[in-house]
C-alpha cells in the first residue's frame, strides 16, 4: 500500500478480479488508477465500480485492449475453449447457449478490432436443417454484428483509416463439413497431430531422442512453435514431399557450416576456433531442428505403411468426393470397407471413421447395415453412441425402408477432373469446405439464400465480393477509382478474410487458408474455439449423449471467489470507560417504578455507597396470593396485544 504512488492494472473482466479490485479502492492502496481490461467489462461489473463516487474519484483511465484470444499461429486464432462443443451441440446445455454464444461474440469482435476490421459478415444457414443447433451461427452473427456496432458508436477512430479493401468476416460451424475432422489428411501438420504422441496444449511438444548414436545423446521434449523455422516453412507440405526437402535441406544446412562437420576436430587457425565457438550454439540448435523434423516424418511415414493408411486414405477420398480417382462414380466401396474393418492391422479407431464417412456419404443407412458394420469392425457398445450422437450435428444416420428422399444436393460444386499437366494428389482429391465456401464468395457465386449477410447491401461496393477488392475501409468519397486495376499488385494492401468455425477447427482448414492466402493475395484467417484431431472429435461426439455432470463444463464449476481479508482497525484510543448503572437499577421496585430513595452527591460521583441488603420475599402460595404480611401478586394489566407483525405491513 502506498497512497503516494499511481498504479496500472491489467486486469480480466472476472467478478473475483473486480471483487479484488473494489478492496483496493476502499483501502485507497494507490492514489490513482489506471485500469486496462484484456476484454470488455460486462455491463453488470462495470456498475459495480460506476456506482460508487469514491471508486470513481480513484479512477485516471478506464481502457479496454481487446486481446481475449490466442494468436496459435500468423494466421491461426484460438479461444482454448474445447468445451464450447457440448455446450452448442449437448441437449442438456441449451440453457446456456445464448450465454455462451455471447461470450464468443465477444471475442470474435476483439479480433476484429484488433485488425482494426469493421467487416460484412455472412454466415452458414443450413439449406433443409435436421438439428436443432442449426440457427447457431445466425444468433452468432447478429451478437457479433451488434457487437460491432457498439464499438463504433462508442470509438469514433473505429475503424481505422486504411487503404486496404473492406474485410469479411465469415461465421459457419462443424456442421458445415463433417468430413474434414474425419478424414486422414497427409500434409505434415495434420498428420503429426492425428498419428503421433503429440502434447498439445498451450503449447505444442513432440518427445525426441537428440544426438543419436553420439556421447550427448539424450530424450528431450522438442517444441513445435513459430520460432522453428523448418516447422513453419515445411508444415503444409504433403507427405511424398516432405522426406526429400528434409533431407536436401540438411545437406545444404552441412554444407553451409563446413566447419561444424564430424571430420573437422582439428580446426587449423585461431580464427576457425573463435568462428566455432560463435556459432556453436546456433549449429547445436539447427542440428537438433533438422534432427526432431527428420524423426517425425519417419514416424509418421512408419504409421503410414504399418495402418493400412495408404488403402484407407483411397477410399476416404472416394466417399469425401464422391469420385473415385478417375473423377467417375465410385464402385463397390462396401466391399472395400467391410474388407478394411475385418484387417486386424487397421486400428478400431480408423474403422469408426470409415463407418461414419460411409454414413455421410450414403445419407444414413438401414440400421440393420448398421449394426452389420459394427460387427464387423468390433467395437465397443459406445462407439455405437458415437454413431447415434451424429444426429445432434445434422447428419441423417438412418434411413427407412421406403425411402423417397431425393439425394441431398451437395452444398458446393464437386471438383473436375484435373487440367492435364497440372500434379494431382490420389490422396489429397478432397477441398475442405472452407476453402470451397471463401473461393466461390470471391467469385461472387456464393448462394446468398445458404451464406446470408446480416445487412442487406446497399451498394455494389459495400461489402459485396467483387466491391470489397476495390473499396476501402475510409470514406467514399475520398476513395481513389480502381477500375481501370485488372488484378491487385504485389504492394497493394490486400484484403482481410476472417472465417470463425464454430464447434472446432482442423488443421486441413488451416492449411488452405494459408494456400488461399497465398494463391488469391488475400489474408485469411482461420478463427475457432479449439483445434481437433479425430481423437477429440469422435470424443466430443461420445460425450453429447453423457450426463451433463460428467462434462466437468468451467460454467458448472465453483465460482471463484475473491480471499480479501478484513481490513485492519486502527489501535483505540485510551477513553475512560463507562460505569455501569448499578445504582439506578438497584433502585428499582419490582414493578419497575423508581425507588423513592435518592442518591447522594457521593452516588452520583462514583463513590462508594453503603450496601442494601436484599430483602427476602415471603413464597407465594398456589392461588397467587400470599399469606398475612406477605406480598400479593401484581394485577394483569388490561388491554389488547400489539399487533407486531401488522406494523410491518
Amino acid at each position: 500500500m502506498n497512497p503516494q504512488l499511481d498504479a496500472v492494472y491489467i486486469l480480466s473482466p472476472e467478478s473475483h478480479i473486480v471483487d479484488y479490485l473494489l478492496d483496493d479502492f476502499h483501502r485507497r492502496r494507490y492514489r490513482r488508477s489506471f485500469l486496462t481490461w484484456t476484454s470488455l467489462l460486462y455491463p453488470d461489473l462495470r456498475a459495480r465500480l460506476d456506482s460508487l463516487p469514491h471508486v470513481k474519484q480513484q479512477i485516471a483511465h478506464f481502457r479496454t485492449l481487446n486481446i481475449d484470444f490466442y494468436p496459435r499461429e500468423s494466421h491461426l486464432i484460438t479461444f482454448r475453449d474445447p468445451w464450447s462443443f457440448p455446450v452448442l451441440y449437448h441437449p442438456a446445455c441449451n440453457q446456456s447457449v445464448r450465454d455462451h454464444l455471447e461470450a464468443l461474440s465477444q471475442k470474435i469482435v476483439s479480433v476484429c478490432v484488433s485488425l482494426g476490421e469493421y467487416p460484412t459478415i455472412r454466415y452458414y444457414k443450413p439449406r433443409h436443417p435436421l438439428h436443432a443447433a442449426a440457427v447457431l451461427c445466425s444468433h452468432l452473427a447478429r451478437f457479433v454484428q451488434e457487437g460491432l456496432d457498439q464499438h463504433a458508436k462508442f470509438h469514433n477512430d473505429f475503424p481505422p483509416p486504411s487503404p486496404r479493401p473492406r474485410g469479411i468476416l465469415m461465421i459457419t460451424d462443424r456442421t458445415m463439413d463433417m468430413f474434414a475432422p474425419l478424414l486422414h489428411e497427409f500434409t505434415y501438420q495434420a498428420m503429426a497431430h492425428d498419428l503421433l504422441p503429440l502434447k498439445d496444449g498451450d503449447r505444442t511438444f513432440y518427445k525426441t531422442v537428440v544426438n543419436e548414436g553420439g556421447p550427448n545423446q539424450e530424450e528431450k521434449d522438442m517444441e513445435l512453435s513459430e520460432r522453428d523455422k523448418i516447422w513453419v516453412t515445411n508444415r503444409h507440405l504433403h507427405m511424398k514431399d516432405l522426406l526429400e526437402k528434409l533431407v536436401a535441406d540438411f545437406k545444404k544446412f552441412r554444407a553451409d557450416n563446413p566447419q561444424f562437420a564430424e571430420s573437422d576436430d582439428n580446426p587449423s587457425t585461431l580464427n576457425n576456433i573463435k568462428d566455432m565457438i560463435a556459432g556453436l550454439p546456433q549449429f547445436q540448435e539447427g542440428k537438433e531442428a533438422y534432427s526432431l523434423h527428420l524423426n517425425m516424418a519417419q514416424a509418421c511415414m512408419s504409421q503410414f505403411q504399418e495402418r493400412q493408411l495408404p488403402n484407407i486414405g483411397t477410399l476416404e477420398q472416394s466417399m469425401a468426393t464422391g469420385l473415385d480417382e478417375d473423377y467417375k462414380k465410385p464402385k463397390n466401396l462396401t466391399d472395400q470397407m467391410v474388407r478394411l474393418l475385418d484387417d486386424d492391422n487397421v486400428d478400431s479407431t480408423d474403422r469408426l471413421r470409415l463407418i461414419i464417412e460411409y454414413i455421410l456419404y450414403r445419407d444414413g443407412i438401414f440400421p440393420s447395415d448398421i449394426e452389420k458394420l459394427l460387427l464387423h469392425a468390433q467395437l465397443p457398445a459406445q462407439d455405437g453412441e458415437v454413431v447415434n450422437n451424429l444426429e445432434l450435428l445434422g447428419v441423417r444416420v438412418v434411413r427407412p425402408v421406403k425411402d423417397t428422399k431425393l439425394a441431398p444436393t451437395p452444398l458446393f460444386p464437386r471438383k473436375l477432373a484435373p487440367t492435364p499437366g497440372l500434379e494431382d494428389v490420389a490422396l489429397s482429391r478432397y477441398d475442405p469446405g472452407i476453402k470451397l465456401m471463401i473461393e466461390e464468395h470471391l467469385r461472387g457465386t456464393l448462394d446468398q439464400s445458404i451464406f446470408p449477410f446480416t445487412k442487406p447491401l446497399l451498394d455494389a461496393n459495400d461489402g459485396g465480393p467483387l466491391g470489397q477488392t476495390n473499396v476501402s475501409q475510409a470514406s467514399l468519397r475520398s476513395a481513389k477509382p480502381t477500375w481501370a486495376r485488372t488484378r491487385p499488385s504485389a504492394l497493394e494492401p490486400r484484403q482481410r478474410i476472417i472465417v470463425f468455425m464454430a464447434g472446432g477447427a482442423t488443421y486441413s482448414e488451416s492449411r488452405v487458408c494459408y494456400d488461399i492466402s497465398n494463391n488469391l493475395a488475400k489474408d485469411v484467417y482461420l478463427a475457432s474455439s479449439h483445434m481437433l484431431t479425430p481423437k477429440l472429435f469422435l470424443r466430443q461426439i461420445r460425450d453429447l449423449s453423457v450426463d451433463r455432470r460428467q462434462l466437468d463444463l468451467p460454467m458448472d464449476r465453483p465460482k471463484t471467489k475473491a480471499n480479501i481479508a478484513p481490513p485492519e482497525r486502527p489501535p483505540a484510543e485510551d477513553k475512560p470507560q463507562p460505569q455501569p448503572p448499578t445504582e439506578k437499577v438497584a433502585g428499582l421496585k419490582l414493578d419497575g417504578r423508581p425507588s423513592p430513595h435518592k442518591s447522594t452527591n457521593s452516588e452520583s460521583n462514583g463513590s462508594h455507597a453503603p450496601k442494601v441488603q436484599p430483602q427476602q420475599l415471603p413464597p407465594v402460595s398456589a392461588g397467587g396470593t400470599a399469606q398475612k404480611g406477605k406480598l400479593s401478586k401484581e394485577p394483569k394489566e388490561k388491554g389488547k396485544k400489539r399487533g407486531f407483525f401488522k406494523s410491518l405491513k
